[in-house]
C-alpha cells in the first residue's frame, strides 16, 4: 500500500510536466509509470530522481544498456524492491535480456546472497591481494 498519494493532475505542476515530458522523450513513450506518478507529490524530488536514474540508466556508458538494468534488478532483489525488481527485470527482457540470462542472474544473486550472509557471519579478512593499494 502506497504511503502518499499522487496529484490527481500532476501535469497541471510545470514541473512534474517538465520531468514528464522528459521521460517520454528519453524512453520514446507516454508511458509514464507509478513510480514517476507518485514521486510527483513532491516535484523537487521527482526532478532529483528522475536526474539521477536518467544519468545512470539513460547515458550512455562503459556498461551496455541491458546489463546496467540486469545490474539495477539484482540490487533490487538484493534490497528486497518488488516494484524495482519487476520494472528493471522487463527492461532487460526488453533490451534482449534472454530467459537463459536471467536464470543465471538469479544464480549470482542467490549465491552472492548466501555467501554474503556467511562471511558476514565469520568476518575473514581481506586478503591483501584483493585491495587496490596493496595488490
Amino acid at each position: 500500500m502506497a504511503t502518499v498519494t499522487p496529484p490527481a493532475d500532476p501535469e497541471a505542476d510545470p514541473r512534474v510536466k517538465a520531468v514528464f515530458d522528459d521521460i517520454r522523450a528519453t524512453r520514446q513513450s507516454d508511458f509514464i509509470n507509478n513510480v514517476w506518478r507518485y514521486l510527483a507529490f513532491d516535484p523537487g524530488l521527482l526532478e532529483e530522481v528522475w536526474r539521477d536514474v536518467k544519468a545512470v540508466l539513460a547515458t550512455p556508458s562503459a556498461l551496455d544498456p541491458k546489463v546496467k538494468e540486469m545490474i539495477y534488478a539484482a540490487v533490487s532483489i538484493a534490497n528486497a524492491c518488488d516494484y524495482c525488481t519487476h520494472s528493471h527485470l522487463a527492461s532487460a527482457r526488453a533490451k534482449g535480456m534472454t530467459a537463459a540470462e536471467q536464470a543465471d542472474l538469479l544464480r549470482v544473486v542467490a549465491t552472492a546472497g548466501k555467501t554474503n550472509h556467511i562471511l558476514n557471519a565469520i568476518r575473514p579478512p581481506v586478503d591483501d591481494a584483493f585491495l587496490m593499494d596493496r595488490g
